[in-house]
């Protein structure tokens, strides 16, 4: 059976057990959302490339003192790692005025996809990818990584409920409270989320 097909469990153990290349398929299984899941929240590529190998990084040395349990969640495990990291990036920062929400931090005219699709249906609907991001960055700490690991990073619930350490019913009454939190700030704000 070629390395690549194996489950996640295998090649952890056979990386522990000294094969590198099963570390290699592991990191290029996972890196697109683990990579993705960092620069949702942080919004910075550059910051989060640094973080995402900082993870990894990590993800090496406790996987070589042992401290893995293979619980069937390698990846919720690496996720929670690089969420980690994130927490510590920001308690470092938390002086300095580190995260951006200014508008031309996103490049609208440099899209492949101009090309093809209408430019006002392009630039309505990043408009309002841009005012959710907005409400979701108001939410509570709780829901708002709830909504981040649900709807960015594909988790099920049974996921969220693992990586958080919460039970499956706190996660998904920590999404419908995020739900409901972010009609209101919609009415609140009377925004227009839909494209007419």
């Amino acid at each position: 059976m070629k390395v690549q097909n194996l489950e996640d469990q295998v090649l952890v153990k056979q990386f522990i057990a000294g094969d590198q290349s099963s570390l290699e398929v592991l990191i290029n299984r996972h890196k697109k959302r683990v990579y993705t899941y960092i620069l949702l929240i942080v919004k910075n590529p550059q910051l989060a490339e640094d973080i995402f190998q900082d993870t990894f990084i990590k993800v090496i040395k406790s996987l070589r003192k042992g401290k893995y349990q293979d619980k069937g969640k390698f990846v919720s495990w690496v996720l929670r790692i690089s969420h980690n990291l994130v927490i510590d990036y920001y308690r470092k920062q938390k002086y300095q005025n580190t995260v951006s929400n200014d508008d031309s931090e996103y490049d609208l005219l440099n899209s492949k996809s101009l090309a093809d699709d209408n430019i006002e249906d392009i630039l309505v609907h990043d408009q309002i990818m841009q005012h959710v991001r907005v409400l979701v960055d108001h939410l509570p700490d709780d829901q708002r990584n709830v909504v981040h690991l649900r709807h960015y990073c594909g988790l099920s619930f049974k996921e969220i409920a693992d990586q958080t350490g919460v039970s499956i019913n706190t996660a998904l009454g920590r999404m419908r409270y995020a739900l409901i939190n972010m009609r209101r700030m919609i009415e609140e704000k009377k925004m227009n989320l839909t494209v007419s």
